[in-house]
């Protein structure tokens, strides 16, 4: 990938922030902990069935002698899950923003969560794949394909690949992957029943098995965002700067955009397509630690987390008890109007 041409004259806005004392950023890292761990104990707290501390405390000490005790017990797995995809995709989103320099990137602007769901659907649907470590394979391949079409896509004609070029070829294409995405499940009924939910993006099916399958990967994605950090930092100077200070462009983007592909797949994959977290949580988080992304992505990981989580607990509160609202509704309730502003505020420029 190629990063995009600064504007003439413009100085780097996150010269001043890479100066940031280190106690400010440690701080804000130590109060978002602080806020994830509350959040995750709410998420066990609240949901149909009201529960009271003891039984939370006695379910968290392994019990399941009632009815409470043992729904909470079903709540730590869903609670876990919304922490591991918060952070992966809020990780992801970061480190797409900074491969892009675009800051409206996002692995659902972008096309990449609808072209990893595509692929799993495809892989059901005509293959019967229904191994986790299969379906698991197919998204990851399936981001990847669908996020280096959107740049080729992107990149073409005058300019390269520009913020608003990238935008429109991803907004295009991810909404023509959700049409095949339901072209494909409308006529298959059992299809259609297993994973409407999963389309719309939910951790309401959380499972020990298949959050087993997917933590590894999602770890080996994280600690290929975080050991690229340095190498993203060269990349906001521009690309002829980059290269003055010893840095590998090409080598770094393509590492870091495989990390963040990685991550928005295996998320995908087990949680279905949420969208706006990897936009909102990096903005938010620039604003707090600066733009160092060696303190920007574990922050962002952390705050991606707690905005899963916290949505969850919304979408469970506010919902008739018969039924929710999947995480999926929440976050884009939540990143539709953030997205307008971004767009209006910054008229689309590159980071």
């Amino acid at each position: 990938m190629t990063a995009i041409a600064p504007h003439k004259g413009r100085v780097n806005p996150g010269a001043a922030d890479l100066r940031r004392p280190v106690a400010v950023r440690a701080a804000w890292l130590l109060a978002g902990a602080g806020v994830l761990a509350v959040l995750a104990i709410l998420s066990v707290s609240f949901g149909v069935r009201e529960v009271s501390v003891d039984d939370v405390l006695a379910a968290l000490g392994g019990h399941d002698d009632t009815i409470a005790q043992a729904a909470i017990i079903k709540r730590i797995p869903r609670t876990v899950l919304a922490i591991l995809v918060g952070a992966a995709l809020a990780l992801a989103g970061a480190t797409m923003q900074a491969v892009t320099r675009n800051p409206i990137a996002d692995p659902g602007i972008l096309g990449v969560s609808n072209g990893a769901a595509l692929a799993v659907v495809v892989g059901i649907a005509f293959a019967g794949i229904s191994d986790p470590y299969g379906q698991m394979a197919l998204a990851v391949a399936g981001a990847a394909v669908a996020a280096t079409f959107v740049y080729t896509v992107g990149s073409l004609g005058r300019g390269g690949a520009t913020p608003l070029k990238l935008a429109l070829a991803g907004a295009a294409t991810s909404a023509a992957f959700a049409s095949l995405v339901s072209a494909i499940m409308l006529p298959r009924v059992d299809l259609l029943q297993a994973f409407q939910s999963w389309q719309i993006g939910g951790v309401g099916g959380a499972e020990w098995p298949r959050i087993a399958i997917t933590a590894p990967v999602l770890a080996a994605g994280a600690l290929i965002c975080f050991a690229s950090a340095r190498g993203m930092n060269s990349l906001a100077l521009g690309d002829d700067m980059a290269a003055g200070l010893g840095e590998h462009v090409f080598r770094t983007r393509l590492v870091s955009a495989l990390g963040a592909v990685i991550l928005a797949g295996a998320a995908t994959a087990i949680a279905g397509p949420i969208g706006f977290v990897g936009l909102v949580i990096p903005h938010l988080c620039r604003m707090l630690v600066g733009t160092d992304h060696r303190w920007l992505l574990p922050f962002s990981a952390l705050a991606g987390a707690a905005l899963l989580t916290a949505s969850d607990v919304v979408g469970r509160v506010i919902a008739p008890s018969s039924e929710e609202i999947q995480v999926g509704i929440i976050t884009a309730v939540l990143g539709a109007p953030f997205f307008i502003w971004i767009v209006r505020r910054q008229k689309v420029r590159e980071l």
